[in-house]
């Protein structure tokens, strides 16, 4: 009795496993996929280099605090960092080019997201309504964390970004925010109580490390990240669903069944997907100018993926025809 007792349980729980786990897979199916660009800082830059005694690329750092937010947030599904610097590399734009809709709608269409976030820094380093600064006080936060600073007591940063989301079949403006985050400390400057010491900050700012988060300028950029994150996240049901269209072409076919394939990842192809393999065959021309009509493909079967790079997927075969080399794969 106590055997089926506990038969019972282990199946009302491996049920229970089950459903749960096909929840949170929907779940994911429902995320719609998003892609940042960095933010432009132009209209901070000088103030860049007056903080940190060089240029530093902060559109890059705030732009990956942001992937970070939203991922953890869970409403999108945040395409990687790798996979747009290489269509941006492939493409060849120009910093100008990715800051307009347009453009940004065309990069968003190559990498099959529903939006694209793009953005720009309008303040960012200390407030100067605020704080009266002397004449050689901000030269002592160049270079290096933690010191010298601002001259008062009361050391006060302000960072204030914008983000427009951009529709990717019309280059529409789906939503635009703003956001600010600020923050104050007694003692030292918006570098200082927190930074390490040496010329890191010179070198090159990781705007992710604690070490700057400790600053007081990094408290006020990740209130205003997390501002920012918050109102993108409102926005999230209001995306439209991009529908992936898949196509490849079987490059390898194994006497087992199992096909390789030259699509992958890139084109959103994912573990689990099932495809439909089809045979070219007859095509029809018009018979005025040759003009290719129409392409009568023949069914072969489906290949499931179990395997999954940038540029190819492994799957295997179902179905009654023999998969060759040359046959066409897709999603539809």
């Amino acid at each position: 009795m106590f055997v089926l007792m506990e038969a019972g349980m282990q199946s009302r729980l491996g049920i229970l496993v089950l459903v749960l786990a096909l929840a949170a897979g929907a779940q994911a199916q429902t995320k719609k996929r998003v892609a940042v660009m960095n933010f432009d800082y132009a209209t901070v830059s000088s103030s860049v280099r007056q903080l940190f005694g060089s240029d530093q690329d902060v559109g890059k750092g705030i732009a990956d605090l942001l992937v970070d937010r939203l991922v953890n947030d869970g409403a999108y599904s945040v395409i990687e960092r790798k996979e747009l610097d290489k269509v941006l590399a492939e493409q060849n734009f120009s910093n100008s080019d990715r800051a307009d809709p347009t453009t940004a709608a065309k990069i968003a269409r190559i990498l099959g997201v529903s939006a694209i976030v793009i953005g720009s820094i309008t303040q960012f380093g200390r407030d100067d309504k605020k704080t009266d600064v002397g004449g050689g006080a901000l030269g002592g936060v160049t270079g290096r964390f933690g010191v010298g600073g601002l001259r008062k007591s009361q050391s006060t940063a302000v960072v204030q970004i914008t983000a427009r989301m951009i529709d990717t079949s019309t280059a529409e403006i789906l939503a635009s925010c703003t956001a600010k985050g600020s923050s104050s400390r007694s003692g030292g400057g918006i570098l200082g109580s927190g930074g390490g010491g040496g010329s890191d900050a010179g070198a090159g700012i990781d705007m992710k490390s604690s070490n700057f988060a400790a600053t007081i300028l990094g408290e006020a950029t990740t209130k205003a990240v997390a501002d920012l994150g918050t109102q993108l996240d409102a926005k999230a049901a209001q995306l439209p669903a991009v529908t992936l269209s898949i196509n490849g072409t079987v490059a390898d076919a194994s006497p087992d069944g199992t096909l390789i394939l030259n699509v992958g990842s890139r084109s959103g192809l994912k573990v689990g997907d099932t495809l439909q393999v089809k045979h070219p065959g007859r095509e029809i021309r018009d018979p005025d100018s040759g003009k290719v009509l129409r392409r009568i493909e023949d069914s072969v079967g489906t290949v499931t993926i179990t395997e999954v790079d940038e540029s190819s997927a492994v799957g295997k075969f179902s179905g009654p025809g023999q998969p060759q080399v040359k046959d066409t794969v897709s999603n539809k």
